[in-house]
């Protein structure tokens, strides 16, 4: 079976038992300051898990786009890659427990033919300090389960004291089996929505015997123990908790999210040990092993670094909302990926120059029919990552430089991490240069100069994206509100050609891209800013109103990122019916009259990348 089989084959299940499919959203969220980027299914529809009504219904299915920047340093391992597709399904209120469970084993042992007998599941411990029990529902469930595919599934507890004692159903606590956006509840802030969850495993086969050349060889050894041998390949998360400040309560709704890899998921089907080596990535090794003139298995780290981080960064930069390499956000992960795609590539020997747009070229031809917006910006990858690459050439040029002033037969900590930070050596190449010299390297000092700035970056990134989640608190929907008002401001004054490239809401400000080739003089601000204010102060009525996207264009509503609704849509407008200010397709939430909204100020405007514009915003 081809990736692009089982990714349908998935949709086409789960539309079977009554699901709509949604296409996949931006890989850049919307009105969420939390993340850079959506590393979930479930993060583009919080506001319907919070009880807000979905045009196409409450059982949703799809593949999602996802990235995760915790993820970077953990490719090389076989398993793991930074940018994957999450085929996921949801019960917005819907079903719950008994019939998600049934229905992904059936999906996994009949329509992928998926041996019972290699399944493991996880399920909830409980915690006594937030109220919430052992998830027995769920482990009764999986019991019925196995016991017809003739499997006697045990249920154990502790298996990571006292490992696997022949058990197939196993208890884990907060760090394994609870999920969140943030993590565990005690990290959660307040407003955070999360639930128990039920994984399941594949067994790779204790013949892989990885265990004994880990970290983990002298622990005992149980399915979430990373050893290699078991490897998740879904999850079953029962979202139905919001945290509030009295504690964890149930939210209007019990929530289902289900997401499994698909890169995963290939890989067992296709009888692999290791994502890189199914469809989904072949076409790109093979093209490395061209540059190369070595072959993956002579290198199979440097090779997935590789594959990996310029396929992520193809698919970011493709993606409609205009994120080029920059030294901020999300134009930062694109610089920091294809850079170091580089540095291994300098490792491979690869001479020729300009090589990482032949990789980008096979990551658009590859998925370009699943995602026609790789298409759409072919050539602006292509142009911004030739680019980077001739930048980073000038840096390695000048780090080259900085080491030869180094004089001393051990290079220290602080010049190892300095040539590191500043010229993007990685530890490897200053070793692989110090040998040439006869020198040494002090490693053990680099990797506590690293570890600490990896603690500093970590503290910095929670202040930069803490609290503002996607809620429905009122002072996120006001911001919101206004956004409509603010888009149809800018191009009534600016002209048509401005269109939303993407919006960052919390409670406190909003933060709103959109096209235009020139910083705005004051005079134009001003005129923006009073446009928008005498809008609110017309006590405007907003109105919402379902139907066909099609429909939708007749009426010439404003589509942000048309290629990511459903076949129906929400259109809210704003004004009377006679005098409609803005009309726009979008998901929620929204007040029901300007009047809530306050005084509207722009704080600043700015550059946010090439062609696009950066407006900050309050309300008073």
């Amino acid at each position: 079976m081809t990736s692009k089989e089982l990714r349908q084959k998935y949709i086409e299940f789960f539309k079977s038992k009554g699901h709509k499919e949604i296409p996949s959203a931006s890989l850049v969220p919307e009105n969420d300051s939390t993340t850079l980027f959506n590393g979930s299914g479930m993060q583009p529809l919080i506001s319907y898990l919070l009880g807000e009504k979905h045009s196409q219904g409450s059982r949703l299915v799809n593949s999602q786009k996802c990235f995760r920047t915790e993820d970077i340093e953990e490719v090389g391992d076989h398993r793991h890659d930074t940018f994957f597709e999450m085929l996921g399904n949801w019960s917005l209120g819907d079903y719950f427990k008994e019939e998600q469970v049934s229905w992904i084993f059936e999906f996994l042992t009949q329509e992928l033919k998926i041996d019972p007998q290699r399944i493991y599941v996880t399920v909830f411990r409980g915690n006594e300090k937030i109220g919430i029990n052992k998830d027995t529902e769920a482990v009764n469930t999986w019991k019925k389960l196995f016991k017809g595919v003739n499997i006697e599934a045990k249920d154990i507890d502790l298996s990571e004291k006292n490992g696997l004692q022949d058990g197939r159903i196993f208890y884990y606590g907060d760090q394994k089996n609870w999920w969140s956006r943030s993590g565990v509840p005690a990290k959660m802030p307040i407003g955070e929505i999360g639930g128990p969850d039920s994984e399941m495993f594949y067994d790779l086969g204790a013949d892989l015997k990885r265990h004994e050349n880990s970290p983990f060889k002298n622990q005992p050894c149980h399915i979430n123990c990373d050893c290699g041998r078991f490897i998740e390949i879904g999850n079953n998360v029962f979202m139905e908790f919001i945290k509030t400040e009295k504690g964890f309560e149930k939210l209007s709704q019990k929530n289902v999210d289900f997401g499994g890899g698909l890169e995963r998921l290939t890989m067992v089907v296709q009888n692999k040990n290791n994502i890189f080596e199914t469809d989904l990535f072949v076409n790109i090794i093979k093209k490395i092993e061209e540059l190369s003139n070595k072959k993956y298995n002579e290198d199979p780290k440097s090779f997935e670094i590789i594959a990996d981080h310029l396929k992520a960064a193809t698919f970011i930069m493709g993606d409609d909302k205009g994120i080029v390499p920059s030294k901020v956000d999300q134009g930062y992960i694109i610089r920091r990926l294809v850079r170091r795609a580089i540095r291994y590539g300098r490792q491979l020997d690869i001479k020729e120059k300009l090589w990482i747009k032949k990789i980008a070229l096979i990551v658009v031809d590859d998925y370009q029919e699943i995602y026609p917006e790789l298409s759409r910006n072919r050539n602006k990858i292509l142009e911004e990552i030739e680019k980077e690459e001739g930048k980073f050439a000038r840096t390695l040029k000048r780090g080259l430089k900085e080491f030869k002033r180094i004089k001393s037969k051990i290079i220290k900590k602080d010049e190892a991490f300095r040539l590191y930070q500043s010229y993007g050596f990685p530890i490897e190449m200053t070793k692989e240069l110090a040998e040439e010299k006869g020198l040494e390297v002090d490693e053990e000092g680099f990797y506590e100069e690293l570890k600490k700035h990896q603690e500093l970056s970590r503290a910095a990134s929670a202040g930069k994206f803490k609290g503002g989640l996607a809620d429905a608190s009122e002072e996120t929907t006001r911001l919101h509100t206004v956004a409509h008002l603010l888009l149809e401001s800018l191009r009534r004054v600016l002209g048509d050609h401005i269109f939303q490239k993407g919006s960052n809401i919390n409670a406190e400000r909003l933060r709103f891209d959109f096209s235009h080739p020139d910083k705005l003089a004051d005079e134009e601000k001003q005129k923006v800013e009073n446009l928008v204010n005498e809008q609110i102060q017309k006590n405007l009525s907003v109105k919402c109103e379902e139907m066909s996207l099609e429909e939708a264009k007749k009426i010439n509503a404003m589509g942000v990122f048309e290629n990511k609704y459903g076949e129906k849509v929400k259109v809210y407008s704003i004004g009377s019916d006679d005098n409609i200010f803005s009309k726009e397709i979008c998901g929620g939430p929204h007040i029901k009259n300007t009047s809530e909204l306050g005084k509207f100020r722009i704080k600043k405007e700015q550059s946010s990348s090439s062609g696009v514009r950066r407006i900050k915003a309050v309300l008073e």
